[in-house]
């Protein structure tokens, strides 16, 4: 009697199981996990000015160390800060400085040190606005404070036991005209990538010695009308300079990569950039 009880509680146990495996049409397939994206360029970021949800995700979903780091600036009591991302590679890698848009550091900056860490640089994006009181527009600040405090940025990234030695910058908008400027006023850099930015006075131009990669939007004319006197007062005192114009591409073409004449100046314009710092930065 006792036997007939056990069979009949198994035969009900596996019947339940069976009606659960019919329910669920066999075993339940693992979840799937949405694909992380595979940056090859600075993200588009739509959000406002440069802060936005793509720039955050993008950040959040990053692999690379990041931090916020202070930089002693000298003759400046407070300390400057700076975002830094390191790359993942197994040498000692070059040190590149993200110079800000107008807009000051904004989530798309952050997110552009990423992928120059990405293409393997060290990146550092120094917050200039950090020294001065709450709302200050970074155009306010005197030239002369930026090249001091992109001086000490570059030192603080060269002492790095990570760094190779070599250093480069990268500007876009005002930081593009920074980036210019910085090449006249620092003499050991090795080499400036200029997007969308004006060039330096023209007595400014014989000090360059790193060689210059600009970027430009064919429908910025404000900007863009500079290029053509600059190729030529550039060449006339002997200096590397290799402008790229892109037909229908607008200021801040890099980060407003609508779809059409931006999408297209950014997807060619950064492969360019990355070989340019690579070919200049290359450790002794």
């Amino acid at each position: 009697m006792k036997r007939e009880i056990v069979i009949a509680a198994v035969c009900l146990v596996l019947g339940a199981a069976a009606d659960r495996f019919l329910l669920q049409g066999a075993v339940s397939p693992p979840a799937a996990t949405a694909a992380k994206p595979t940056y090859t360029l600075p993200n588009y970021e739509p959000g406002n000015q440069g802060n936005g949800q793509a720039s955050k995700d993008r950040l959040a979903a990053s692999p690379r160390h990041q931090e916020m780091v202070d930089i002693k600036v000298p003759g400046v009591d407070k300390p400057m800060q700076a975002f830094i991302v390191y790359p993942e590679r197994p040498d000692k890698a070059p040190v590149v400085l993200c110079i800000m848009e107008i807009y000051g550091m904004t989530d798309w900056v952050k997110a552009t040190a990423d992928q120059l860490a990405a293409d393997g640089f060290i990146a550092l994006a120094p917050d200039f606005t950090s020294l001065k009181l709450a709302g200050t527009a970074v155009s306010a600040i005197p030239a002369a404070e930026i090249m001091a405090d992109l001086n000490a940025t570059r030192d603080y990234g060269l002492k790095l036991p990570a760094a190779n030695g070599k250093s480069a910058t990268v500007g876009f908008c005002w930081g593009g005209g920074m980036s210019f400027s910085y090449a006249a006023a620092q003499p050991d850099l090795n080499a400036a990538v200029v997007f969308y930015g004006t060039p330096p006075a023209d007595g400014e131009l014989p000090r360059i010695k790193a060689p210059i990669a600009g970027f430009y939007g064919g429908s910025d004319a404000r900007v863009t009308a500079t290029v053509a006197p600059t190729t030529e007062k550039m060449k006339t005192a002997g200096k590397s300079y290799d402008p790229h114009v892109y037909d229908g591409a607008g200021h801040g073409f890099m980060r407003a990569q609508t779809p059409g004449a931006n999408a297209k100046a950014a997807q060619e314009a950064w492969p360019l950039v990355v070989k340019f710092l690579q070919d200049h930065t290359k450790a002794d």
